[in-house]
């Protein structure tokens, strides 16, 4: 009965960290370029004495959903969306380069440029700073062109260019800050293949039905690993009292 008690309390485990990440992806579901979370249950084998009779569902990370989410219209100019493939490059906390979907982009005080989550946005030759200005306007191809504050708008002049890329999906990896870097480690190059849509965000790409469903799949599983350590744990019992009356 420890074995049956052992396994199911392990599917438990199994199946609160899929709710974890289906939750997560719940959360989500209004966060401007989210990639969904994808999960999946692996079969393995319980090794030790003898032979391995019993078998442990471990939840796996199948990586991210690359699908596009839909695009919407908000007319602000410093609003983006990527089309079709693609990425953003933006600066991690550590002051490293990596990618997001987030297109929702805001001037500090101090006039740089970086996404809601505060991630500072790269261009050419760093981090993408903005001089004091009347207008502001993002080109397709991530050129950023601005009139000067007290100027007319013959002035109007390019000051950076966003940088885009485009790796292949497959050598991408999702970090717990909801930033996507190359798995090697390296940079990706600048892709002139990629384009931005001013005044547009993208919304986040999980599907909410979906999620929904597997939110209750998944707690219908939960309760059905309680219920076998409970028949577990009363079949000990039973044993128990067989046993001492013989």
């Amino acid at each position: 009965m420890d074995k049956m008690l052992y396994v199911a309390m392990t599917g438990a485990k199994q199946v609160m960290q899929a709710q974890g990440i289906n939750n997560h992806n719940i959360a989500n579901a209004n966060t401007t370029g989210f990639r969904a979370d994808l999960h999946g249950f692996g079969s393995f084998p319980i090794y030790g004495d003898g032979y391995p009779t019993r078998v442990n569902a471990v939840v796996e990370d199948n990586g991210f959903d690359a699908g596009v989410g839909t695009l919407a219209t908000t007319g602000r100019d410093l609003d983006v969306a990527v089309m079709g493939s693609g990425w953003i490059a933006v600066q991690d906390a550590n002051g490293k380069e990596a990618y997001t979907r987030m297109g929702n982009l805001q001037l500090t005080e101090s006039g740089l440029l970086q996404t809601a989550g505060g991630h500072p946005v790269l261009g050419d030759g760093g981090a993408v700073s903005i001089p004091p200005i009347n207008e502001i306007a993002i080109g397709g191809d991530g050129t950023i062109s601005v009139v000067p504050q007290g100027l007319g708008p013959e002035t109007v002049s390019t000051v950076a260019r966003i940088k885009l890329v485009d790796p292949d999906r497959s050598t991408l990896v999702k970090g717990n800050d909801g930033l996507f870097r190359l798995k090697s480690g390296a940079t990706a190059p600048a892709s002139t293949d990629v384009r931005l849509v001013a005044g547009t965000l993208e919304s986040s790409n999980v599907n909410l039905p979906q999620a929904l469903i597997s939110m209750i799949e998944l707690s219908r599983m939960f309760d059905l690993e309680v219920r076998a350590m409970t028949t577990a744990e009363q079949t000990e019992a039973v044993a128990t009292k067989l046993l001492s009356v013989a």
